[in-house]
C-alpha cells in the first residue's frame, strides 16, 4: 500500500484508505459522531495515529466550539482528595458545558490496554489525569499518540508535554517545617508519600532544606504511601525511636490522622506530648481531634483550573502553546490545635491562624 508523502502530511483520503473505510466514516470519527460502530472507530483511530494525521485547524475549531468530551482518569488512594477534586472538576464542567467521562484505575495503576482502547474509542477531546497517573510518561505518551491533549493535577514536577496545575510542594513543605522549628522542635519525624510521585520527593526536600538550616535540627524518616494504613505503620516506626520525635510532619492529612491515632493509642496527648501536622487540608483535617495544622492545597480550584485550561487549549488556534503550560497556585498554612512547643505552653482553645504562601 502506498504511504502518504510525509512532507505534505496525511489527508482524510489516506486515513480512509489505510482503515478500509469511507472518507465520510473518517470524518464522523474525527467529529465524534456516535453512530459509528466501535470496531470501525478503533480502526480509524489506529490509522489516524499511524499516519500522524493532523486535522485542519479551522475545521477542528468548528468542532471544538460545541460540547467537549473530557476523560477524567483517577486512581488516587485518598478519598478526601478525590472528593474535593471531583467537586471542582464537576463544577467547572457544569459551568463550561463539558461532558465528563470518569474512569477509575485500580490500586493507583493505569488502565489496562483494553480499557484504554475503549476509552480512546469513545470520542474524547482531551483527558485530565489525577495523581499518581499524571506521573506516568507511558500513559501520557499513549494519549499524545492518540492526539489527545492532557491536563495533569498536583504533579510535584510539571511534565513538559501537558497542562500542569499544582502548588509549589517544596516551598509549602519548607514553610511547614519552618513553623515546627519556630515552635522549638528540633527532632522531627517525617512520613514520606508514595515514592512513585514527584510531589513526595518535593515535600521531603522542602522539609530537609528547612531543618538543615537550623543547628541541632534532625529529620527522622518513615516511608508512607499517602494512605491511612501506611501512616499507622510509619507513625509506629517513628515513635519507636529512642528518643522519639517531638513532632511528626506527614506528607498528607490521611497519614497525619493516622499519626494522631497512634499517639492516642500510646496515651500521648496531641499536642502536649506530640505535635502532628499534615498536608492538603482535606475534610480529614477538621473531623478529628485535635484538628490538624496543615498545608492547604486548593484541590477544588486546581481541578477546575486544569479542566478550564485544557478546554482553552482544545479551542485555541495554536493548541501546542496552551497544551504545555504550568500553572502554580498559592498554598496556605493553616494553624490549628495539633501544634505546640515541645513543652506544654500553648494556650488552650487557640484560634486557627493562617500563613499565606506569599507571607
Amino acid at each position: 500500500m502506498n504511504r502518504p508523502d510525509r512532507a505534505r502530511g496525511a489527508t482524510i483520503v489516506d486515513v480512509a484508505r489505510l482503515a478500509g473505510v469511507s472518507r465520510m466514516t473518517v470524518s464522523r470519527v474525527i467529529n465524534d459522531v456516535t453512530s459509528v460502530r466501535e470496531e470501525t472507530r478503533l480502526a480509524v483511530l489506529a490509522a489516524l495515529q499511524e499516519l500522524n494525521y493532523e486535522p485542519n485547524l479551522a475545521a477542528r475549531n468548528l468542532v471544538m466550539a460545541g460540547e467537549l468530551r473530557i476523560g477524567v482518569i483517577y486512581a488516587n488512594p485518598s478519598a478526601a482528595f478525590m472528593s474535593d477534586f471531583l467537586i471542582g472538576v464537576f463544577e467547572e464542567a457544569t459551568n463550561a458545558g463539558a461532558r465528563l467521562i470518569l474512569v477509575r484505575g485500580e490500586s493507583g495503576q493505569a488502565l489496562s490496554t483494553h480499557e484504554l482502547q475503549r476509552l480512546l474509542g469513545s470520542g474524547l477531546h482531551g483527558v485530565v489525569l489525577t495523581p499518581p497517573l499524571g506521573e506516568s510518561a507511558v500513559l501520557r505518551d499513549i494519549l499524545r499518540a492518540a492526539h489527545l491533549p492532557v491536563a495533569v493535577v498536583a504533579a510535584g514536577r510539571p511534565p513538559s508535554d501537558a497542562v500542569s496545575v499544582r502548588i509549589d510542594d517544596r516551598r509549602a513543605s519548607q514553610a511547614m517545617a519552618q513553623l515546627l522549628l519556630d515552635l522549638g522542635h528540633r527532632r522531627i519525624g517525617f512520613i514520606t508519600g508514595n515514592p512513585d510521585q514527584t510531589a513526595s520527593a518535593e515535600r521531603l526536600e522542602g522539609a530537609r532544606a528547612a531543618i538543615a538550616a537550623v543547628e541541632g535540627g534532625e529529620l527522622l524518616l518513615a516511608q508512607g504511601a499517602f494512605t491511612y494504613v501506611s501512616g499507622l505503620r510509619a507513625a509506629e516506626e517513628l515513635l519507636d525511636n529512642n528518643p522519639p520525635p517531638t513532632a511528626i510532619f506527614a506528607s498528607n492529612d490521611d497519614m497525619a490522622a493516622a499519626a494522631v491515632s497512634v499517639a492516642h493509642r500510646r496515651h500521648l496527648d496531641v499536642p502536649r506530648d506530640l505535635t502532628v501536622v499534615g498536608f492538603d487540608d482535606t475534610t480529614v483535617a477538621t473531623t478529628l481531634w485535635p484538628p490538624l495544622t496543615t498545608v492547604r492545597q486548593p484541590v477544588r480550584q486546581m481541578a477546575a483550573v486544569a479542566l478550564e485550561r485544557l478546554m482553552r487549549a482544545l479551542r485555541s488556534a495554536e493548541p501546542s502553546a496552551e497544551a504545555s503550560a504550568d500553572y502554580v497556585l498559592d498554598h496556605t498554612l493553616i494553624e490549628r490545635q495539633s501544634t505546640a512547643p515541645p513543652q506544654r505552653t500553648q494556650v488552650a482553645g487557640a484560634k486557627t491562624h493562617e500563613r499565606s504562601s506569599h507571607a
